[in-house]
């Protein structure tokens, strides 16, 4: 007898179950496994997408259930795209994702550099700076607010200390041009050291006869760190910057514990912008569009820049 899959499986079956299963390929004996799991991850993705679809060429309200919804066509992206209050959500965020991706990856490979040089309770600093990225958003959140207080925060101690400026006149929350800074520290404070991890596993997989070849060609420190570490660390960190941007595009949970999108909606990002629209003013139709809108250009944008990092991984 055939030692397959399906002849095993007949095997610990019942005879007349047994007969049909010796009839079914290896193939088809896999789809019976994996199908309900691709039939439950199909009903959970794509039909919300689908009726957010739908309903984003609707004026629904989701408060209002027993109204028939009215076909508006494309007037919900007309709008979107059009209201000037949403493009300063766009910047906000901009601003949001381009500094804190600036200043992980700036931190995160320099911590990755100096650990990966083995030196004596190496481990150790390893696991504190890993710490930040192990709690959950709302508690660094409470935390760094605390932090933040003018009065009794340390935060403003230790700028006082350094510009010897009075700790209580300024509050980094509650300033128009200090807030968008304020979200900047915290999220790169706690998400710095995933992108060292990145960048470290980076930096290790180099092979040390590399630089042994180029210390035989007496080549210098500063020649093979341009040479050899960056070209080689680069797909890596290309990956962490992927990882973050498309993270810090639908931030939320951190910037409402700190701020909720103030003072007025200077630290307001297009998620919590979304939300405001979709479950306090119950526009889901117009929320639905606004949904589209952001999907699409996370997508089409991580197209772009997937593509590109292939290229420089088949350098």
């Amino acid at each position: 007898m055939t030692d397959t899959p399906a002849a095993r499986a007949a095997q610990a079956t019942p005879p007349n179950v047994a007969r049909k299963i010796k009839g079914l390929s290896d193939r088809a004996i896999a789809w019976i496994f994996v199908g309900p799991t691709i039939f439950l991850l199909l009903a959970i993705n794509i039909f919300p997408l689908i009726w957010t679809i739908r309903l984003s060429f609707t004026n629904f309200k989701a408060n209002r259930i027993n109204r028939e919804p009215e076909w508006v066509g494309l007037r919900n992206y007309e709008r979107i795209l059009t209201d000037s209050d949403i493009w300063l959500n766009m910047q906000a965020t901009a601003h949001f994702l381009f500094w804190t991706i600036f200043f992980q990856v700036l931190i995160g490979f320099t911590l990755a550099y100096l650990i990966n040089k083995k030196f004596k309770g190496n481990d150790l600093w390893t696991t504190i700076i890993v710490l930040p990225m192990m709690l959950s958003p709302a508690v660094v959140g409470n935390f760094w607010k605390f932090l933040y207080q003018p009065q009794i925060g340390l935060f403003n101690y230790i700028v006082a200390f350094f510009t010897g400026k009075d700790p209580s006149s300024f509050e980094m929350l509650g300033s128009v041009d200090l807030a968008p800074w304020s979200i900047v520290i915290v999220d790169t404070w706690m998400w710095t050291p995933f992108v060292m991890l990145i960048c470290l596993a980076g930096l290790r997989s180099i092979p040390d006869y590399i630089y042994e070849a180029a210390e035989v060609d007496r080549a210098s420190k500063l020649r093979q760190f341009f040479t050899i570490t960056i070209p080689m660390v680069l797909p890596f960190l290309m990956l962490a910057v992927l990882f973050r941007g498309i993270e810090n595009f639908k931030m939320f949970d951190l910037v409402v514990q700190l701020t909720g999108g103030g003072p007025g909606s200077t630290t307001e990002l297009t998620s919590i912008n979304l939300k405001r629209e979709a479950f306090e003013k119950w526009r889901t139709g117009y929320a639905s569009a606004y949904a589209i809108i952001l999907f699409v250009t996370v997508f089409g944008l991580a197209s772009i820049y997937v593509k590109a990092l292939n290229k420089v991984k088949e350098r």
